[in-house]
């Protein structure tokens, strides 16, 4: 492997699309790590070499990429005995894509700075498909120069790259970002549900609304998904709307904002998660107001 390879670590729903991409458009060997042998063999047909650990991807890359669930698995692949930070060089830059929190990023940047290393979060939206297609907007959180360094890599992975300040601050805009889908979310199971029962055609209702100033970008995705029963299990899961949603709300009340309608949006997905919806894309949260419901 040379020295201008890039490193992947972490290719669940998001990260081995993102990874794949990064092979196949970068012009630069891609070596990646995952818990899962058969994540990494499967991408061998597109060019990935396979890493026995984290350790070696380290090695063998002077960039590295991750994308992992949270900030429990973030802080493993950081701060692990066989980790990044043990093993990690001067000159090199960890570019985390994880949607985890604030404190985690910062803890990792500064213990990488000691040892001569650079950091960027660079935290992901828009979902499965912009991760299959490339066009996901990324919010970063780096200096000047680590954003130039790593920019050419981004945009292999997304079409919207937008920096926002300085480490940590990709990851505020990625939690304000899925905080306000939340919010969305709830509130567009609560219009279907009381234009429904008071005898609009649940086939009609987002689409009635969508020629107004309702209109949005969530109420479009995920009210598609309202109108037609079908949330699949295969994008977004509702276990993972509600971590990121308590990443917001922890934040929240870090900086002394009393943030309500996200706790509300909280206690809504707890209790679809309590009835066994937590695997499903989070409008299955609009199956607490349909007819039967308790």
């Amino acid at each position: 492997m040379t020295n201008d390879a890039l490193g992947f670590i972490g290719l669940g729903t998001m990260g081995g699309r993102m990874c794949r991409n990064l092979a196949q458009k970068s012009g630069r060997p891609v070596v990646a790590f995952d818990v899962d042998p058969a994540r990494v063999a499967a991408l061998g047909k597109h060019g990935v070499s396979a890493a026995n650990s984290i350790a070696e991807v380290v090695s063998k890359a002077d960039i590295v990429f991750m994308c992992v669930p949270g900030e429990p698995q973030v802080r493993e692949v950081a701060f692990g005995t066989a980790g990044i930070i043990a093993n990690v060089r001067r000159g090199q830059i960890v570019v985390d894509m994880t949607t985890a929190t604030v404190e985690v990023n910062r803890e990792v940047a500064a213990a990488l700075v000691a040892k001569g290393a650079d950091f960027a979060d660079a935290p992901i939206a828009r979902g499965v498909p912009a991760a299959e297609n490339g066009t996901l907007a990324i919010t970063v959180g780096a200096s000047d120069t680590a954003l130039e360094r790593i920019r050419p890599f981004l945009a292999c992975m997304g079409s919207e790259i937008s920096h926002c300040g300085g480490v940590g601050t990709g990851q505020v805009m990625k939690l304000m970002n899925n905080m306000l889908v939340f919010q969305t979310v709830n509130a567009l199971a609560e219009a279907m549900a009381i234009a429904t029962r008071a005898g609009v055609d649940r086939s009609r209702v987002f689409e009635i609304l969508s020629k107004g100033s309702a209109d949005s970008y969530c109420m479009r995705k995920h009210g598609s998904h309202m109108t037609t029963g079908e949330y699949p299990d295969d994008q977004f899961p509702t276990t993972y709307s509600q971590k990121d949603l308590g990443y917001a709300l922890s934040l929240a009340e870090t900086v002394g904002v009393n943030a309500e309608i996200a706790k509300l949006a909280q206690r809504r997905f707890k209790e679809a998660i309590d009835r066994g919806y937590g695997k499903l894309y989070s409008p299955v949260v609009y199956k607490l107001f349909e007819p039967g419901s308790k």
